[in-house]
């Protein structure tokens, strides 16, 4: 197996006192003091995450909108210069490729953010699909041309404003602008993955430490802490927000995963849209669910999901304990059958009452 790559800030957040984890080929920070403490930072206050192992691609030419459009279930043609969009990407089945964010720079120009451990599958995909529909585009995998940081939490736009740049407030929420900031080009997206507002920010690696030290020197006295990927995912959790190779993949469908509102079925065609329409025609085999736990045992990924009698309908896809509720949470695809009896999760022969939640869970 090969060493995980290491992020352009490695060392920055090495004299940080980070710790570090592979994940998903990557040797990335997961936590610097404790996920309590940086989760509720982010709820609280701020938090600064480097989330440089995501990746990028570079959509360019007369065909890209029309092949975008095409590749993902979201309306991409018709977004307007300045404009995020989230979409699933799925294969024929209707199954998801991947979940990622598209960013309109113009009408022949594109930037998509795509999953890390996905990068090489779905650079492939997309130059197969350009291919087999003979479209006029390039595709560039720009993913080692970026840095990513991510400033979330109430006080993440005051923060920026402190670091030099006000005008943050003024861009709409899934909306980006091209600015310079400290002498960088930067791409600042009022986008996140925390349940909070704040910004995602598009970065030159040769500068993002300099643009991660003021942001932290702007931050010191408004409660900022940097965080690892611990309270990324315990804060996405707590959101709702899906995981790829959890709450959507390759065996679960935007319909299934509750994302039917990204689907836009009045497109005239996209990957995967004749198997999304039959089953939403003939009704879903499963839907994922989140779910509370009284006490304090928590339901990790694969533990069964049972119905009243004892039989199993279904499986957990994510579990955490909330620090901002005390108790355990989680998500489960479940038989629809069974979901408007009563389910529990079976914790080694503990049966436990899952009680079905709407996101966020935090309230």
């Amino acid at each position: 197996m090969p060493d995980p790559k290491e992020i352009p800030l490695h060392n920055f957040h090495a004299k940080y006192g980070a710790r570090f984890v592979n994940f998903g080929g990557w040797n990335m920070p997961v936590q610097y003091t404790s996920i309590l403490e940086e989760h509720q930072a982010v709820r609280q206050a701020a938090g600064l995450f480097d989330v440089s192992h995501m990746g990028e691609f570079h959509v360019h030419g007369p065909d890209a909108g029309a092949f975008l459009n095409r590749l993902l279930v979201n309306e991409i043609a018709a977004a307007p210069e300045g404009k995020a969009i989230y979409s699933p990407m799925c294969a024929d089945d209707g199954t998801v490729v991947d979940d990622l964010i598209v960013y309109c720079i113009s009408a022949i120009e594109y930037l998509v953010c795509v999953n890390a451990g996905n990068i090489e599958k779905d650079f492939a995909w997309f130059q197969t699909k350009a291919a087999e529909w003979n479209l006029d585009l390039d595709i560039k995998n720009r993913s080692e041309d970026f840095a990513l940081l991510a400033l979330q939490g109430p006080r993440a736009l005051d923060i920026l404003a402190k670091a030099g740049w006000e005008g943050a407030d003024q861009i709409k929420r899934f909306n980006h602008l091209s600015v310079t900031f400290n002498g960088a080009q930067i791409r600042i997206c009022r986008t996140g993955y925390t349940g909070e507002d704040g910004v995602e920010i598009y970065v030159a690696p040769n500068a993002a430490e300099d643009l991660a030290e003021a942001l932290l020197e702007a931050g010191k006295d408004e409660g900022l802490k940097l965080c690892g990927l611990g309270a990324r995912d315990s804060l996405r959790l707590e959101a709702g927000f899906p995981l790829y190779g959890h709450e959507i993949s390759d065996r679960i469908t935007p319909l299934e995963a509750g994302l039917s509102w990204t689907v836009k079925f009045n497109k005239e065609d996209f990957v995967g849209k004749a198997a999304l329409a039959e089953q939403k025609e003939s009704g879903l085999p499963n839907k994922v669910v989140f779910f509370t736990l009284e006490g304090r045992r928590i339901a990790r990924e694969g533990t069964p999901v049972i119905n009243e009698g004892g039989e199993p309908v279904g499986r957990v896809l994510s579990g955490t304990l909330s620090p901002m509720m005390g108790t355990p949470i989680g998500s489960a695809l479940v038989n629809c059958e069974a979901l408007a009896g009563e389910l529990y999760v079976d914790l080694r022969g503990n049966k436990l009452a899952l009680k079905q939640a709407k996101p966020p869970l935090h309230k």
